[in-house]
């Protein structure tokens, strides 16, 4: 169901619905994972326009403890808003990341997904 958003006097607007990226991330080396590679990614997020909403977990930068309810819970996990879809395809696929996301394999493997929605 499209919403849209008043913009002035009959004016309307499709309002894109956000979307969240959620990263469950195995961290095998901790310290150079928190120095190397965590902090150059978050600048790619924030650079890209995204909210990093959670963080939790081993690995620094400003991480919080995970609290497990049901299942092993990952070593780390990050939750992010976006705009778009297509904004998170844009940043994953950019050449900043990419070559961030080469360090941090080093240190961690990743599962990584995205959800659009309200």
């Amino acid at each position: 169901m499209k919403q849209y958003l008043l913009l002035g006097v009959g004016l309307l607007a499709e309002r894109l619905a956000p979307a969240r990226v959620a990263t469950e991330i195995d961290v095998s080396d901790p310290d150079p994972y928190a120095k190397e590679f965590a902090p150059k990614a978050q600048a790619t997020i924030r650079g890209a326009g995204a909210d990093l909403m959670v963080i939790g977990g081993i690995g620094g930068a400003g991480a919080k403890p995970i609290t497990a309810f049901e299942g092993t819970p990952p070593k780390r996990v990050t939750i992010q808003e976006w705009n778009t879809l297509d904004a998170i395809k844009a940043w994953y696929n950019s050449a900043d990341y990419q070559e961030a996301l080469k360090i941090g394999r080093k240190y961690a493997t990743f599962r990584r997904y995205a959800v659009e929605g309200q």
